[in-house]
């Protein structure tokens, strides 16, 4: 039986053994309904056989080739002790979302939240055997554990992808040699082909897997439910290659679930969001939390009309209706990220539309680049990540100062948007084009959040969060904001840290760069009045570092908690978040601080512009990759 975990006092658990089987691809195809304050629907899985599964060396050690192409240390230590933290989209509190964590396998890894102890503490959880050591299950059958809580899980089964109509041209290279298994196998091989496809053929993926997802069942499967997981296992089947790579689970949220929010917007509409909870997105769909589990998604929501559906996706989604009352809105993502990435806000809310074309012209005009930054984004390189459609190496987009961005709001703020968001959206993008280069997501939406939101931002893929907070401060409190949380954008999500605990590497980063976009966006100040602000603004920094520091656990304010440790994972992918349900970490900054004085430190060191140009080398080189701190 599975320990029961403190939520006041224990760590956060991450179950599931990617090691052995590892998610590629998700679909999602949910019902919101306002009413029962319920999510339902249902999700589909595909999986690649984990690379610990398919390697294993005799000593029990190795290294990890992470799915972004860094190499990190890794550990075969027994189950849940290595502490690692806590992963929602990258926020102005200390939870936030990165892309990036250490991978396993020499094809497979990560990104996103920063929880933080010097010494290694276990688990408790007893059912470790079981769930991940494929040494020791003997005759057992293979147990596919996936991260899971606060849901009702109704039914598991197999997908029959085999099934589809025109798949035959994904079986071409199957081996099949045993007759008895030669179905089963099929099936898998014919998943394997689908998830390895190149990136130029990723609208044909995307079709593929939308057709098997629809494919009918060929076995119900076996699971159990714990606090923290749900199980999975199919009578018979002893590893993770013969384990079925597409499976199909019903369920629904709970309405007191903790991945979501249900409340009302400022005009006292109801909504529902991902507010970036302490345990990510297990209570809004089941899945592989760590962040070695980088996969693509795609999502189809229904809800009422007058509704609209903002998510973390690639495409800005028109709204169709299947009947009426009721619309449907379709989004995807063809970059892998992480499971806690996903992000998604359903309410009223009004689009803030531009003034008129001619000013988003003139803004576009106004802060091109200079020919001379303009140059490094020219020259060729190969993208040292996993193959995905890459603006980095797209004409195109490496010339996009500014991205097509949208405002949304409820209805009682528009007015407050129209006059200050708007108007600095594009020259916050534009400056962080300036100063860093290609935008690494090819939209941005921003929505003002409900009161109940308990930070002024959050950035995900595609979708920024800004607090209604930020909106009477002036430009320059929504400017900041904006900053920092479109800097998440490369520091965060589109470079992740290698290991959780090196929070500061996503959140420093921000902060540091949030003066410099500030600075670049703000083009009627002089260099004196850039100076002294960026001068009150260290000295305020540095107060509430030192406050933080004289009023908090020691324990929590090391930048590096696990020293020469840092980067190595268990050997079963499973893990622990420490301290990732403490309430008081959601309230410091320590690592925002420590890593911006660090880095200013740097900056003025060797001088800003070539730090900054530094900088540019380093996105370009390590987009879509994990990093360490050294």
């Amino acid at each position: 039986m599975e320990t029961q975990l403190d939520p006041m006092t224990d760590d956060l658990p991450l179950m599931a053994n990617t090691s052995y089987m590892l998610v590629k691809h998700y679909i999602l195809d949910l019902d919101v309904d306002f009413k029962s304050k319920v999510i339902e629907g249902i999700i589909v899985l595909f999986f690649e056989t984990g690379s610990r599964y398919r390697k294993t060396s005799s000593t029990g050690k190795g290294s990890c080739q992470s799915q972004f192409g860094e190499t990190c240390k890794m550990r075969a230590s027994e189950l849940c002790h290595t502490p690692v933290t806590n992963v929602s989209a990258c926020s102005s509190k200390t939870e936030y979302n990165d892309i990036a964590v250490c991978g396993k396998g020499e094809e497979d890894t990560s990104d996103k939240n920063g929880n933080h102890s010097n010494e290694e503490q276990a688990s408790g959880i007893s059912s470790s055997k079981d769930c991940c050591d494929i040494e020791n299950h003997g005759n057992k059958d293979f147990l596919l554990v996936l991260d899971c809580c606060d849901l009702s899980v109704l039914k598991v089964e197999e997908v029959d992808v085999a099934a589809v109509s025109g798949i035959e041209k994904f079986t071409r290279s199957a081996e099949l040699t045993d007759v008895s298994k030669e179905l089963e196998n099929l099936r898998n091989q014919i998943v394997h082909e689908l998830v390895t496809l190149p990136a130029d053929r990723w609208k044909e993926q995307l079709y593929y897997f939308t057709r098997c997802s629809q494919a009918p069942g060929c076995g119900e499967l076996l699971f159990t439910t714990g606090t923290w997981s749900l199980e999975i296992r199919k009578s018979g089947i002893q590893t993770p290659t013969d384990f079925p790579h597409a499976i199909r689970i019903w369920y629904k949220t709970k309405p007191e679930g903790r991945s979501v929010t249900w409340t009302t917007d400022q005009s006292g509409r109801p909504c529902v969001y991902t507010m970036g909870s302490p345990i990510n997105n297990r209570a809004l769909f089941p899945c592989q939390e760590p962040p070695i589990a980088l996969s693509t998604w795609q999502a189809s929501v229904r809800t009422a009309a007058g509704f609209v559906v903002l998510m973390s996706g690639e495409n800005s989604a028109e709204p169709v209706q299947l009947r009426e009352g009721i619309l449907s809105w379709y989004y995807y993502v063809t970059m892998p990220m992480p499971a806690s990435t996903f992000t998604i806000a359903v309410g009223c809310w009004q689009e803030v539309k531009q003034q008129s074309f001619t000013a988003a012209i003139q803004t576009n005009i106004e802060f091109s680049l200079p020919s001379s930054q303009v140059d490094f984004r020219w020259h060729e390189e190969i993208c040292g990540h996993v193959e995905y459609p890459c603006r980095f190496q797209n004409p195109a987009a490496r010339l996009q100062a500014v991205i097509p961005y949208r405002v949304f709001a409820p209805w009682c703020l528009m007015e407050h948007c129209e006059e200050c968001l708007l108007q600095l959206i594009p020259q916050c993008l534009s400056a962080a084009y300036t100063t860093l280069g290609t935008h690494p997501f090819s939209r941005l939406d921003v929505l003002i959040v409900p009161s109940n939101f308990s930070s002024l931002g959050m950035a995900s893929p595609h979708i920024i969060f800004l607090s209604q907070s930020v909106l009477p401060g002036g430009s320059h409190l929504c400017g900041t904001r904006l900053c920092h949380e479109i800097a998440h954008a490369w520091f965060g999500l589109a470079i992740g840290a290698c290991d959780w605990t090196e929070e500061w590497i996503s959140e420093g980063f921000a902060t540091f760069l949030e003066d410099i976009f500030w600075a670049r966006a703000q083009q009627q100040l002089s260099h004196d009045e850039v100076r002294g602000q960026r001068e009150l603004k260290a000295l305020l920094r540095w107060r509430r570092l030192r406050d933080e520091v004289q009023n908090s656990e020691e324990e929590l304010q090391v930048l590096r908690p696990k020293k020469e440790s840092t980067g190595e994972l268990s050997e079963s992918g499973a893990s622990v978040v420490k301290h990732g349900l403490k309430a008081e970490k959601i309230f410091m900054q320590v690592h925002y601080l420590k890593g911006y004085f660090l880095l200013r430190s740097l900056a003025r060191t060797i001088g800003e512009a070539s730090y900054l140009a530094s900088l540019r080398k380093f996105v370009h080189r390590f987009h879509g990759q994990l990093v360490l701190s050294q």
